[in-house]
């Protein structure tokens, strides 16, 4: 396994900026810092139509941004939320990366601009990520969406989020999702993991995302360390049967490579169906950088597909093989 070229060019390119890993920023810095990712994510690509939406939460209020596919509704619907470690991240930075995903899985994307830590810790997050989505599902008929066939879709903290929302939607009778797309997902918050978890050392540093700034970013989202161990912030450690099917993506070069991968199987394991998308060349966050990274398309093609396989009706009767 070796390197994709293309990131390690971006990589060399951004330490010969000076760029700081994250645990050495400020939260400011994070934050601007999550918008120079933009400039790297490729052409805005273009949508039927877009809207923002204010949707009121508990103790506030989050905005929305829905992207709507071109021809006649009901579209199915892809509740997307961002990575940038609970901390950093909003609506304008993963704008392309949801018009891409939009236009890949031919289904209407509500992009969920939930509040961040450390001014809103855990679980302020996973519970207006819930609020989203069932806001998506009541709003359903007036937007033209179809509230029958809902998707969740996050990368890295965001793959935490769309988890568990599932599991919040599960456990508290609410929308029936019908798939996950799971992005490098955060599945295991706990401390001290490196020995189950071998790449939070071999991929610990010099990969974009660093170890070290993974448990920044925790200690941000946490207030104390035993909220690492609630199933809401590491789903790995809850009861997964009964969850949607799923799709589970990482890259090899990324320290969260192997609990991907250990969820992936978890998952199985509880009787979920689960594709797993193994990219090895790959670093952390490289779905955010279609522009700089041509091996990004593709991996949103392949998701495209499973997604609007997942939204396909199942097949008549009259269409099934004879046995």
């Amino acid at each position: 396994m070796s390197l994709d070229p293309q990131a390690k060019a971006l990589l060399d390119g951004l330490a010969a900026q000076g760029m700081k890993s994250f645990e050495e920023m400020s939260v400011a810095e994070a934050r601007q810092t999550g918008y120079a990712f933009i400039g790297l994510e490729g052409d805005a690509e273009p949508v039927g139509n877009c809207i923002d939406r204010v949707v009121a939460v508990v103790g506030g209020e989050i905005p929305l941004r829905i992207y709507l596919p071109t021809g006649a509704g009901p579209h199915p619907i892809v509740v997307y939320f961002h990575g940038g470690g609970f901390v950093f991240g909003d609506l304008e930075v993963v704008d392309k990366v949801a018009r891409s995903l939009s236009n890949a899985s031919h289904a209407a994307v509500v992009s969920v601009g939930y509040r961040l830590a450390p001014e809103h810790r855990f679980p302020t997050a996973t519970e207006d990520c819930y609020a989203a989505t069932q806001w998506a599902v009541d709003n359903a008929p007036a937007l033209g969406l179809d509230a029958t066939r809902i998707a969740v879709c996050g990368d890295s903290a965001g793959g935490n989020l769309a988890t568990v929302v599932a599991m919040m939607a599960r456990d508290r009778q609410g929308p029936k999702i019908a798939y996950q797309l799971l992005i490098y997902p955060v599945t295991d918050a706990m401390p001290d993991m490196t020995g189950k978890y071998p790449s939070r050392v071999t991929n610990g540093s010099g990969y974009l995302l660093t170890s070290a700034a993974m448990d920044w970013f925790f200690s941000l989202y946490f207030t104390t360390p035993d909220d690492a161990e609630h199933p809401h912030a590491s789903p790995i450690r809850g009861v997964l049967s009964g969850l949607p099917p799923a799709t589970v993506i990482t890259a090899g070069f990324d320290p969260l490579h192997d609990e991907g991968k250990a969820y992936a199987d978890a998952l199985g394991d509880a009787g979920v169906p689960v594709k797993y998308l193994p990219n090895a060349g790959m670093i952390h966050g490289f779905m955010w950088l279609m522009g700089a990274l041509g091996h990004a398309r593709g991996v949103f093609d392949e998701a495209g597909r499973h997604l609007r396989a997942a939204f396909a009706p199942p097949p008549s009767p009259s269409t099934l093989p004879l046995p």
